[in-house]
């Protein structure tokens, strides 16, 4: 009874949270806006334990991440810091991850996100006070009117044990994996068939931050699991490696309208295989060679 209560209490406030990670310095659903840096490579490995050099090939979004024995450190020492990395390209559909530790704390949420330029997102919230179990979640063009965007799922001690976190994101479907076991699966259809699917190039971001501190709504600290206690810190989330495959690698991708659907997105200087929303995976459909201007992909 009493999990029951503290979940619900949990989707109430969840209405109000907004999360540290997310922004978007052009929306194309109200402008032009500069085309996204793609990547050409379809597979990418990056190993923070066997290379210091490795955090370089990342943006460094807020903080000062550090590399140790374990992996990239990304901590908080005090009130009002949110250490965070990033892809510095997008990829469009694909497979991500990572394997990482959490951080212990109350309030502290160690994220993993995907997010793109018109606020499509999908994330894995990891909060400090809960050692049985996390959050997924999703948004559709930053929509979080409704709550049944996430849902709780079980984990074995993620503050002390490293565990493989995977996101497989194709047109028809998105699952979210812990070691390799599937925990939760949203197609097309079940997002408000479709239009609140997310469907665009994103970036993949890594940080923590403190949805308990002091000065955010009340809303966001009861779902964080309480107020951030800073004589506490540091708190830190340890990431050894991050494996991504992307469906369809390109040079850039261009928003061809302001309806934000993935028919809509022009890729360029790259192969790709056809986009249905109906597709059982990435790999059904014809190859196309996509570029050129609007209806570069195929369908």
């Amino acid at each position: 009874m009493l999990r029951l209560l503290r979940h619900t209490a949990a989707l109430l406030s969840a209405l109000s949270v907004t999360f540290a990670q997310t922004s978007t310095d052009c929306n194309p659903l109200n402008k032009t806006c500069p085309s996204d840096t793609g990547s050409t490579d379809s597979s990418l490995h990056y190993d923070f334990v066997q290379s210091s050099e490795t955090l370089a090939q990342w943006s460094t979004l807020s903080g000062s991440p550090t590399v140790g024995a374990e992996g990239v450190e990304l901590t908080i020492n005090e009130e009002g810091q949110a250490p965070t990395i990033a892809t510095p390209f997008y990829i469009f559909f694909g497979e991500i991850s990572v394997v990482m530790k959490a951080s212990a704390g109350t309030g502290i949420i160690s994220s993993i996100v995907l997010e793109s330029d018109d606020l499509d997102e999908v994330d894995w919230e990891i909060l400090g006070s809960y050692t049985t179990e996390l959050q997924t979640d999703y948004f559709g063009k930053g929509d979080s009117s409704t709550s049944d965007r996430w849902t709780w799922e079980p984990v074995d001690d993620p503050q002390s044990t490293f565990h493989n976190y995977t996101l497989t994101w194709t047109p028809a479907a998105l699952t979210w994996s812990i070691d390799g076991t599937v925990q939760r699966t949203l197609t097309y259809s079940d997002a408000a068939d479709g239009t609140r699917y997310p469907q665009t190039p994103s970036r993949i971001k890594v940080g923590i931050w403190a949805g308990g501190d002091p000065n955010n709504s009340a809303g966001t600290i009861s779902w964080a699991g309480g107020e951030t206690n800073y004589s506490q810190a540091p708190f830190t989330m340890v990431v050894q490696t991050v494996d991504i495959v992307n469906y369809y690698p390109a040079e850039s991708y261009t928003y061809s309208d302001e309806s934000g659907d993935f028919e809509s997105i022009v890729i360029e200087g790259g192969s790709v295989t056809s986009l249905s929303a109906s597709a059982a995976d990435s790999g059904s459909g014809s190859t196309a060679t996509a570029g050129g201007g609007a209806g570069g992909v195929e369908l």
